[in-house]
């Protein structure tokens, strides 16, 4: 569904622990993706800028850090496969809901439980002789 040659990959350094190795590497990877100029289908375009993401910038540029592995190519693979997850979860369209109206019984045992409550609290009261 994405087109790796929509997607740029950028090296940077890892942040952390690993000694000389993530002073001297840039095995972390940036992933910027353009939702305006991708090839997606419009309507999920849509979906995806009207996410309030903080992994999305105003420009619409999707922008990912993937950092976990000392391998550049398993940071490249881990940031495509959670772009394919961000576009994924958009593509599902979430199920209508029909408002429903509660039924008379649940209404009567709402009430009764207030009843009960009420009284239950009446009873706790000062003790008048």
């Amino acid at each position: 569904m994405i087109d790796v040659n929509e997607v740029e990959f950028t090296a940077i350094r890892a942040q952390g622990p690993g000694g000389q190795n993530v002073n001297k590497v840039s095995s972390a990877v940036h992933l910027r993706f353009d939702i305006a100029n991708s090839s997606l289908p419009e309507h999920i375009k849509e979906r995806l800028l009207a996410m309030r993401d903080q992994r999305i910038t105003k420009d619409g540029v999707i922008v990912l850090k993937a950092q976990q592995s000392r391998s550049q190519e398993a940071n490249k693979e881990e940031a495509l496969r959670r772009l394919r997850e961000l576009v994924d979860s958009v593509a599902v369209l979430p199920a209508v809901r029909r408002p429903t109206r509660p039924t008379r019984s649940s209404q009567r045992k709402r009430l009764d439980g207030k009843a009960k409550d009420g009284e239950r609290k009446q009873l706790r009261g000062k003790v008048s002789l």
